[in-house]
């Protein structure tokens, strides 16, 4: 989102998807992101960030992760898949001479981040070191975990605090439609997006910084500074010299960005290609058009949940994905159901079936299929099972590094 200009509800979007580079043989991770960027820019020395037409190119904390966003403001969603994905080849282009290639999923079902993190050294490295000082990068929930990142734009207060309600509301719910994390260590973890259940932990030393991933109820600019005050007297003791910026340590699910008029969803595994990645963002996006004009609750209903049920909730749903129980009727009729209870698969179903309309051909093939079929997490453990082996884990994801070569599906 552009910090210049104040966007509407749902009049434009911002998407980044994080990739892991990968050998091409074996799959291990390589960190090679600065030599990507470099060769990217045609530059003799590192580069944090290109422009490439619509897409943009940036490093991460970790040198194994390139993340590909959206150059400015997206006009609409459709189509957005082919743009990501024309950068996708351009990027395992510039890597094969390095025996390399991008891979997508929420985290490496292997990666032993103790031994093969490396930070990323260059530009901003001082921040990076900080946070490596204060937590430990050393860890899946710092240095093996992608995800999709969609940003939406708020115009005021009023704006501001009608997003912030209809996002907090279906937070819970985006795991059945896009856990793609099940394994690390090369074991089944339990959880269908281990990636959240990692996530949350991550900076636990200081509570604040994730809270309980759901955001709190704070609907407008002044309540939400409270939190970055809050934030940011917890970290004094540990960051002395005022390093590390409060409004980007704030690590919820969801993220206020008062300096460019957005929130940010962060709760979203990447998926095994941008066509799926679009699909679940335009999923997402047509609940949250659905709340955000009042069509399944009054605002003043949906700003009263509490965030400890929701996180309660989304715990449910990332460990159990798609055939996780919604018993809550009350949080049912939220989304505009009158069940008493159902899998949150189901309801995906439904939500997406009352907003096909809002879909174009592409994206509701995408959801066809993940709806049908369930999250990539699932369809991973009906490939390999829960006991995979090495060699079982290595087809599958040589599978999936050739869907995102091709944006197609598994």
């Amino acid at each position: 989102m552009s910090a210049g200009r104040r966007w509407g509800l749902f009049e434009v979007f911002g998407l980044e998807l994080e990739y892991m580079i990968v050998d091409r043989g074996t799959l291990a991770v390589r960190p090679l992101a600065d030599v990507l960027l470099r060769a990217a820019a045609g530059a003799d020395d590192w580069v944090e960030d290109i422009e490439r037409g619509a897409i943009g190119w940036s490093n991460e904390i970790v040198s194994h992760l390139v993340e590909l966003k959206t150059n400015g403001p997206a006009a609409t969603l459709a189509g957005l898949d082919r743009a990501f994905h024309a950068d996708v080849q351009a990027a395992n282009a510039l890597l094969a001479g390095h025996d390399a290639m991008l891979l997508g999923t929420g985290a490496h079902p292997w990666m032993d981040p103790a031994t093969e993190t490396r930070i990323w050294p260059h530009g901003g490295a001082e921040i990076y070191d900080t946070y490596d000082r204060i937590f430990g990068c050393q860890g899946h929930g710092w240095s093996n975990l992608q995800s999709t990142h969609l940003n939406l734009p708020f115009a005021g207060d009023e704006e501001f605090g009608r997003l912030h309600a209809a996002v907090r509301l279906v937070l819970p719910l985006v795991p059945a439609l896009a856990a793609s994390s099940p394994f690390l260590d090369g074991r089944f973890t339990g959880y269908l997006d281990a990636r959240l259940e990692t996530y949350r932990h991550n900076q636990r030393r200081i509570p604040s910084i994730t809270g309980r991933v759901i955001p709190e109820r704070l609907f407008t600019e002044a309540a939400y500074r409270g939190l970055f005050e809050r934030i940011a007297a917890d970290i004094r003791p540990h960051d002395p010299d005022g390093v590390l910026n409060p409004l980007f340590l704030n690590s919820r699910g969801a993220i206020a960005r008062f300096d460019r008029n957005a929130i940010e969803i962060r709760v979203v595994d990447i998926q095994e290609c941008p066509a799926a990645d679009v699909a679940v963002a335009a999923a997402i996006v047509a609940l949250l058009r659905r709340l955000a004009a009042e069509t399944t609750a009054p605002l003043a209903v949906q700003q009263e949940w509490p965030e400890d049920l929701l996180a309660d909730l989304l715990l449910a749903v990332a460990r159990d994905g798609d055939q996780a129980r919604i018993a809550d009727p009350d949080y049912l009729r939220m989304l505009g159901l009158k069940e008493r209870g159902m899998t949150a698969g189901e309801a995906w179903r439904r939500v997406c079936e009352q907003a096909r309309d809002d879909f174009d051909l592409a994206t509701r093939s995408a959801l066809g299929r993940i709806l049908a079929r369930g999250p990539l997490a699932r369809r991973l453990l009906a490939a390999v099972g829960m006991t995979p082996d090495r060699a079982q884990l290595h087809a599958a994801y040589r599978e999936l590094a050739g869907c995102l070569a091709d944006n197609r599906l598994l």
